[in-house]
């Protein structure tokens, strides 16, 4: 997959800002990983949730834009839902989002953040408003 942008600006701000790499894609598929550091950690050294939501968005609003782009479309959040069952503080937060439903006008995902050891640290309902360019 390539790295694309979700807006027409040619690039992701937030997800170039805290590093997201996009490893691989497909229509029924989206990975991605963000290294940790000490940018995205919280004063604790936990990766701050913000990081999870942000790795979601990015990733779904890119995936859905790359679908519909085509047909004069545009994609963008309209929910993000996470819920955090265990920490991340070092390697990789490690992303990977399906979709669930393809709509006219809203797509959703589900996405699963797992750390380099492949330990689930959170669930993310992602979704994504399609609209006319």
């Amino acid at each position: 997959m390539q790295e694309p942008p979700a807006t027409g600006t040619g690039r992701d701000g937030l997800g170039e800002l805290i590093g997201l790499e996009y490893l691989d894609g497909g229509p029924e598929e989206v990975r991605a990983r963000v290294a940790v550091s000490d940018d995205i950690r919280q004063p604790v050294g936990l990766v701050h949730g913000g990081v999870y939501a942000a790795i979601a968005e990015s990733m779904c609003s890119a995936a859905t834009w790359l679908a519909v782009r085509d047909d004069g479309m545009a994609a963008m959040g309209q929910s993000n839902s996470a819920t955090f069952l265990r920490p991340i503080t070092e390697g990789h937060v490690n992303a990977v989002a399906r979709p669930r439903h393809r709509g006219r006008t809203t797509w959703v995902w589900d996405v699963e953040i797992t750390d380099d050891a492949d330990r689930l640290a959170a669930l993310i309902r992602m979704t994504v408003a399609v609209r006319p360019a």
